[in-house]
């Protein structure tokens, strides 16, 4: 006869929990601020950029420092 896994019903029961306290939270979220539901995984720090922005180009000064392009050493 075979024997129960009591650590894998454990893990199991475990992982519920966790699951639904997880589910919980996330309601709750969506009660305070309706935005944090639509995306829980965004923090609200990062800001994404788009591709239509254009990173800021090197200051003048940087350019008359030295040459921009490197001569590889052969």
């Amino acid at each position: 006869m075979a024997r129960d896994n009591y650590g894998f019903q454990k893990r199991q029961r475990e992982l519920a929990k966790k699951k639904k306290k997880e589910e919980k939270r996330q309601r709750k979220l969506a009660k305070q601020d309706p935005d944090a539901a639509e995306n829980p995984e965004a923090t609200g720090d990062e800001t994404p950029v788009s591709e239509g922005q254009a990173k800021p180009e090197a200051s003048p000064q940087s350019d008359a420092a030295g040459p921009t392009e490197v001569d590889p050493v052969a």
